[in-house]
């Protein structure tokens, strides 16, 4: 751990100074309470550092949760080995791309059983909270069991002793990024209206007691539901096409579920606080988690050490070193399937800028989480699914 100013901890060794600088801006707000925690993978994001665990008293920052609300991961260990597995595995990949509507903008044509059984769950919801989802979105409902492009993924992968994992990241979709949107202008003219100074525009904040921050926290909660329901719809879809494949039930052995752009309520220091995790999962002493690198490296299923500096804290990921825009003029499609050789995967030019050289090394990353969380498996990939 690096001590950066007193109120910035950093665990990253490989940190761009235009990272730091973000995340030193961000440790300037008079309410950050004990320091802001950098993880390992940190990186340049809007307004708020992505990877970084901002605790905050009396208010939330909208940007610090991310356009991305609820994002996260989820797996399950199945009882098959790498050994069971027919080998045309092309033929499990293009099952779940069916199974599965992928890139942004693609949702479902109609709602699935179970899908709408969620779906009534989560509307019940939303009216507790005083609020139509379908006032963000129209068509909200159809996005649930959507994955998105980006570094959205499902993959199939193998332990470290060839049992198969089925492994997926994905968030709130749409609605979610609506209505993380609406309230980062809200919270931008609520300090423009207050009169007050913020070091940058998307670190505009929202002050506990007041109406604008009830409203954002009854839909940020709702938009965080909707991203866990929306990894399980996706997960049961994964699941049988799985099953369709080996010929015979999965038996579910373990399920693995863990936000890493959400805010709670938590106590650290000797105070509660809010505490906003934007990139960064909880790994509070055994708690379980999950690390993906990228779509060609290791991932990880690990337990929370508990480490207190870190706010029970650790990296969601590789992190990304270059950007998208950068990646797609430095790598090649002989280069992405070079990475990807022994994985099967749609080769195509889309996903260039999510070759495994635009983010950090993961063991790197690993490296410097050895003290936040403590690796029970490690996975590599079969399969991987994502959309354009």
């Amino acid at each position: 751990m690096q001590q950066i100013n007193s109120r910035l901890m950093n665990w990253a060794s490989l940190l761009e100074d235009e990272t730091r600088r973000q995340a030193e801006l961000a440790s300037q707000l008079p309410f950050i309470h004990p320091h802001i925690a950098l993880m390992p993978d940190a990186h340049l994001g809007k307004g708020a550092t992505v990877g970084s665990v901002i605790p905050t008293r009396g208010a939330i920052i909208p940007a610090a949760v991310g356009v991305d609300i609820g994002c996260g991961m989820a797996a399950v260990r199945t009882r098959y080995h790498r050994d069971d597995l027919p080998p045309k595995l092309s033929t499990l990949r293009t099952s779940i791309e069916r199974a599965v509507p992928l890139s942004a903008g693609s949702n479902n044509q109609r709602l699935t059983d179970s899908a709408r059984e969620r779906v009534g769950r989560l509307s019940a919801e939303a009216a507790r909270a005083g609020f139509d989802p379908g006032r963000y979105a129209k068509n909200w409902e159809l996005q649930l069991g959507s994955l998105g492009s980006g570094n959205h993924f499902i993959e199939v992968c193998r332990d470290e002793s060839g049992t198969v994992w089925l492994f997926l990241h994905s968030g709130s979709r749409g609605v979610g990024n609506k209505i993380a949107s609406h309230h980062i202008r809200v919270a931008q003219e609520f300090v423009t209206r207050g009169g007050i100074s913020v070091p940058h525009p998307d670190l505009a904040y929202l002050v506990e007691g007041t109406e604008e921050f009830d409203v954002y926290l009854r839909e940020l909660r709702w938009a965080q539901n909707f991203a866990l329901v929306n990894r399980d719809e996706m997960m049961d879809r994964v699941i049988a096409s799985f099953a369709e494949f080996v010929g015979g039930p999965v038996d579910e052995v373990e399920r693995v579920q863990c936000h890493h752009n959400y805010t709670e309520r938590e106590t650290h220091f000797g105070e509660t606080v809010w505490l906003s995790r934007k990139g960064a999962i909880n790994a509070a002493r055994g708690v379980p988690g999950l690390i993906p690198g990228s779509m060609g490296d290791a991932s990880y299923v690990v337990v929370g050490k508990g480490d207190a500096m870190s706010l029970n804290s650790s990296p969601h990921g590789a992190g990304r070193a270059y950007s998208r825009t950068r990646a797609r003029k430095t790598f090649t499609r002989e280069q992405l399937r070079k990475a990807m050789k022994g994985i099967e995967f749609r080769d195509t030019d889309a996903f260039l800028d999510e070759i495994p050289q635009a983010y950090k090394p993961i063991d790197v990353v690993m490296r410097d989480a050895a003290d936040l969380v403590e690796i029970r498996h490690t996975l590599r990939q079969l399969v991987n699914v994502k959309g354009d």
